[in-house]
């Protein structure tokens, strides 16, 4: 299945020191999947997307973000390449797909926009034709309208921006941002809706078991939430991973490392997969929980419902996720050593703050 990434900065930072030259780049993850593998396919080569906000905006333009796609492989993609190493950006999401829903066509490709806003999404809504009449029942035509591919991803993005108009505020608004707070409501009731409409499917129409995978991110442009989410109170979620340091920078050639020379976040990334194979760089996001970044901080807050486990000790199984190809083994360690950092302050940089 698929893959995301996203970069926060206070500094602007070339594209191809994400993209393209460390040894093991989302890039490179496409088709070289050392961590989670997916023996029923491999390789992700059903298209691209890289989507960034530029560090120096026209005003005669709207505020919003820049996206390439593509329905190439992204390592075989000249332009993806050229566009990497001219191009700096302070905030950029990149996704690489494998398809689960929609056919090979640029209009499935992530990321998704909507004025300011910015989407992408790793898994899969179970038994979504079942209950995609219901969500498109549930939106607004202005929604409806915007949907140009077939994919359960961006019919999500339009529930979302759904939810945000109806928490009060309209989603194609150019002037000022959302706030962090706001989006991450929009994310959870985008969330809540999916898990109750699956949910009555299988209990109303005998659908699919399979949970859905709810890996989503989101950003307006200054605050970025992302979710780590599985309805399954027993199985573990598609892999999700954040680091944050002073400096992301390369050490030999193609071999990349956070630093840290102070307690500050300069730069923080997620991952589905990490890009270095340090360790120590890396903290695994919990299953069901929802990240934010605002101010340049990591805020973790729980996801509270029926798939909720109130014990950081509960153990889950991982054999669905890694069926996907969408777990990696070192899930289980990071997620270990996370848990027993205290919960108000990890490592001085990164605050985990319950709902």
């Amino acid at each position: 299945m698929c893959r995301f990434m996203v970069f926060k900065g206070r500094d602007p930072i070339l594209l191809a020191h994400l993209l393209t030259r460390p040894a093991h780049s989302i890039i490179n993850q496409s088709y070289d999947s050392r961590l989670r593998i997916d023996m029923r396919r491999p390789i992700n080569g059903d298209g691209f997307g890289v989507g960034y906000y530029p560090t120096d905006p026209d005003p005669e333009f709207e505020d919003g973000p820049c996206i390439f796609c593509a329905t190439t492989p992204a390592w075989n993609n000249l332009n993806l390449a050229r566009l990497a190493e001219k191009t700096r950006s302070r905030l950029m999401f990149a996704h690489v797909r494998a398809s689960t829903a929609g056919v090979l066509s640029e209009t499935n490709c992530h990321p998704f926009a909507y004025h300011t806003l910015m989407f992408m999404h790793n898994g899969q809504i179970s038994n979504f034709g079942h209950i995609k009449r219901r969500l498109i029942e549930r939106i607004r035509d202005e929604y409806f309208l915007h949907i140009q591919g077939g994919t359960d991803s961006e019919c999500a993005f339009a529930l979302f921006l759904d939810c945000l108009e109806r928490l009060g505020v309209d989603p194609a608004r150019q002037e000022g941002r959302f706030g962090h707070a706001l989006l991450r409501q929009a994310m959870l009731e985008t969330i809540a809706l999916l898990r109750e409409w699956t949910t009555d499917v299988r209990a109303r129409d005998g659908g699919s078991a399979e949970p859905s995978l709810l890996n989503f991110a989101v950003t307006d442009g200054e605050s970025v939430v992302a979710t780590r989410y599985i309805t399954s109170r027993t199985e573990e979620a598609a892999s999700l991973h954040f680091s944050s340091g002073s400096r992301f920078a390369e050490h030999e050639p193609g071999q990349y490392k956070m630093e840290r020379k102070d307690r500050r976040s300069d730069v923080i990334l997620v991952s589905s997969e990490p890009l270095t194979f340090e360790r120590n760089d890396w903290v695994t996001v919990p299953t069901n929980t929802v990240l934010t970044i605002h101010d340049q901080i990591v805020l973790l807050h729980p996801i509270v419902d029926e798939y909720y486990q109130s014990d950081p000790a509960v153990s889950r199984s991982s054999n669905f996720a890694a069926s996907r190809g969408l777990i990696s083994p070192i899930v289980d360690d990071l997620t270990t050593a996370t848990s027993q950092v205290p919960p108000l302050e990890r490592e001085g940089r990164r605050r985990s703050i319950a709902a």
